[in-house]
């Protein structure tokens, strides 16, 4: 989730200038301003969202109060920490269209997707509810005679939580339930882009009833972000966000001996096998490239096909992606958004033209556009035949380009699937099954998908190989990360 904060990369300058940040003379933090964020419109540019930057002086406080509510919450029975979720759970639930207009303003996502994103929110919450009681069960050892011996699942403390604006419910809810269920305090370090989505979680769950300072929604500079990281208050850290991101968040924690866990996005390929439905295939390889504007870390970006389907493909995938409907983000019949970030559509405009010159095809698309004027769009985008080593072959797009080459088989689609330095997720879409089967341990990634793609089954483990990261969420191993396991082992007589 991808572009979360190349804001951890840069200066405080370039930050400021990106986000909109304009100095308050009010107070002064330890480069001599407080900043204000403020949140423009993808679409109308208006400012959408504002509020003020957590100071240096305030991460003391911030993790103080983290650490005096976790002592508490630690002491809690699991059927207590269960029932404050599913409060949570209707707290959340009764801002479903107040929060999912808000995302739309500040990020711009359609409305539908943006209610899409609340509802699954909520769903993958319910679901990592249901995994805690054996997932954070003590587990008993084999009987030994005058011994008491278990493995118990203890809190790992305080996580700090910074999450990606693409996806900014769905990233905070992986580690925000799974940790306090565990009985850890969370501080959620929203995204500058979609900054009220992590709003919502520390006010519903205050609202829930929660302990002051168990769940905090901080907004915070490059410094102040990397203050809170080191912060030996800090036990444990999942971010979200691109590979600089992820390098500087590895950076500042360097030396702490801390675990960080990371997900840095993907270069997602999708191979289309001599066999494929058609009908079903392209449909669902143009939404997986497409959906949320491709600003998705397991979007479809790179589809290989089998030679025989080529053509068919090629034009169905235009056909598809020329019906998408770019628009304000909060009209229904509004299909693909604007951009979120004020200087993507130049940079997607750029990958583009290189895959072209690199001696790829231009089918659709390839420039930024507005729609009655407004928005930084990106017109939905085909390319066919860009060369494998080029960068629109091999570099994150994080927009709505889908780009295409024919293959011979499946040895030759397995090669350049794994050509590549990321490795999140892999689809293949065949009528095989068994084929599938055979093929999946030979695939780089993650998660391998047969006739399915950007999508999450809190059932199953989320996590990456290569530079795609080593964090893993969802699923009952997701909790791992979230407890350290602790041994109890009792002599119950002598002898």
């Amino acid at each position: 989730m991808t572009l979360v904060a190349p804001y951890l990369a840069m200066t405080v300058q370039t930050t400021n200038h990106l986000l909109g940040l304009k100095p308050r003379s009010t107070h002064c933090n330890s480069l001599g301003m407080v900043w204000t964020l403020k949140v423009d419109s993808p679409y109308t540019g208006e400012v959408v969202f504002e509020t003020g930057l957590m100071s240096p002086a305030q991460v003391n406080e911030t993790i103080s109060a983290a650490r005096h509510a976790q002592r508490g919450w630690s002491r809690t029975s699991l059927e207590e920490r269960i029932a404050l979720c599913e409060r949570w759970l209707v707290a959340f639930e009764d801002e479903l269209e107040r929060v999912s207009t808000e995302l739309s303003q500040q990020m711009g996502k359609p409305i539908n997707e943006a209610r899409g994103e609340v509802r699954t929110a909520l769903d993958r919450a319910r679901q990592l509810i249901g995994l805690a009681p054996d997932a954070l069960a003590v587990e008993a050892l084999p009987e030994k005679e005058g011994f008491i011996r278990e493995i118990h699942k203890a809190p790992v403390g305080v996580v700090l939580s910074i999450v990606a604006w693409n996806y900014p419910l769905l990233i905070a809810v992986n580690a925000v339930i799974p940790a306090v269920l565990a009985g850890n305090a969370v501080v959620v370090k929203a995204s500058e882009r979609a900054p009220g989505a992590g709003e919502i979680f520390s006010s519903t769950f205050t609202l829930s009833g929660a302990p002051d300072g168990l769940v905090q929604t901080v907004h915070s500079t490059h410094d102040v972000t990397s203050m809170l990281v080191r912060h030996p208050g800090i036990d444990h850290v999942v971010f979200t966000g691109s590979i600089n991101g992820g390098r500087a968040v590895h950076r500042a924690a360097a030396g702490t001996l801390k675990p960080v866990a990371t997900e840095l996005g993907g270069k997602d390929a999708a191979y289309v096998r001599a066999d494929a439905d058609l009908d079903f295939t392209i449909p669902n390889l143009v939404e997986g490239a497409c959906y949320n504007a491709g600003q998705s870390c397991c979007a479809i970006e790179r589809v290989y096909v089998h030679r025989s389907l080529y053509p068919k493909v090629v034009d169905g995938v235009v056909e598809h992606a020329r019906s998408l409907v770019m628009g304000d983000p909060l009209d229904e019949s509004t299909s693909l958004g604007p951009i979120a970030q004020p200087h993507h559509p130049a940079a997607l405009a750029a990958l583009v033209a290189s895959g072209i010159a690199a001696g790829g095809r231009l089918l659709l698309g390839g420039t930024t556009a507005k729609v009655d004027g407004k928005g930084r769009f990106f017109a939905p985008t085909v390319v066919s035949d860009a060369p494998q080593r080029s960068a629109l072959m091999q570099e994150e797009a994080f927009g709505p380009i889908v780009a295409l080459l024919p293959v011979d088989g499946d040895e030759q689609a397995i090669t350049l699937m794994n050509d590549s330095r990321f490795g999140l997720t892999a689809s293949i879409w065949t009528q095989d099954v068994d084929m599938a089967r055979a093929l999946f341990p030979r695939i780089e990634a993650g998660t391998v998908f047969m006739n399915r793609c950007d999508f999450l089954d809190p059932l199953l483990p989320w996590t990456g190989v290569k530079e795609t990261g080593r964090g893993v969420s969802l699923s009952h191993h997701g909790y791992a990360s979230m407890v350290r396991l602790k041994a109890a082992h009792f002599r119950t007589r002598e002898g």
